[in-house]
């Protein structure tokens, strides 16, 4: 009798995983591209708490409205030329000169809208810097307790989080600030990209990872996730 082949002998993923050339199994999402590949390893849930990081993703997160990330991922590098690696103080002193530049800029998205959004969105993060002392104090409030997450996550959990309570929150208070491109699903994209929540699925090979990240994270000491009661008062 003949041997059964390598491939043949290896179970089924559960849905939503795949397995790469590499042997490594990962969410389905990246596609097999590998730029996108590399996001999802190396950078997707992965905790972040610089301050023109955290504008940059937020930032990115709007663009991509109506698009595919993967359109704003290789487009990225043009973003962070345009907008001055999203330094929000030099963001924020942008004026009509420079909206004529970027809407003249065939590498970023030429969104009239999104890009008016973004000089706004500077000014106000410079307001919650000086009323919290960073974006990242403003930003790691809204982390959701560990008791409100999915006790098993998988993609069925996963499509079922396009937003929660936390991002109602946080949308919520954006908005009652100024900032415009910050609804509920986005500021759930941004959570997840930012490392607030660890949505990578169970058997994904960087889920674990990701887990250990957020773990040396919280002990650094830097996170109060208590919400202030105002932004408590207003999930639902």
């Amino acid at each position: 009798m003949a041997k059964k082949s390598t491939s043949d002998s290896v179970a089924p993923l559960p849905d939503g995983l795949v397995r790469g050339h590499d042997g490594k199994v990962r969410c389905w999402w990246q596609g097999g591209h590998p730029d996108y590949v590399a996001y999802h390893d190396d950078e997707w849930g992965q905790p972040v708490d610089d301050d023109f990081r955290l504008f940059e993703k937020i930032c990115l997160e709007g663009f991509q409205s109506g698009l595919s990330w993967l359109t704003i991922l290789r487009k990225r590098e043009n973003f962070r030329k345009a907008f001055r690696h999203f330094d929000f103080n030099k963001v924020a002193r942008f004026g009509e000169k420079d909206v004529e530049r970027l809407l003249q800029d065939a590498g970023i998205v030429r969104h009239r809208g999104k890009i008016l959004s973004t000089i706004n969105n500077a000014s106000r993060a410079r307001e919650l810097v000086s009323e919290f002392g960073s974006l990242s104090r403003y930003f790691w409030k809204f982390e959701p307790a560990p008791a409100s997450r999915p006790k098993s996550f998988d993609l069925a959990s996963l499509r079922a989080l396009p937003k929660t309570s936390e991002s109602i929150a946080l949308s919520k208070d954006l908005k009652k600030r100024g900032w415009s491109f910050v609804g509920p699903t986005t500021c759930y994209a941004f959570m997840q990209a930012m490392g607030m929540v660890n949505d990578h699925l169970e058997g994904c090979a960087v889920r674990s990872v990701v887990d250990k990240a957020r773990q040396r994270f919280r002990k650094r000491g830097t996170q109060d996730r208590s919400l202030p009661d105002e932004v408590v008062g207003d999930v639902g």
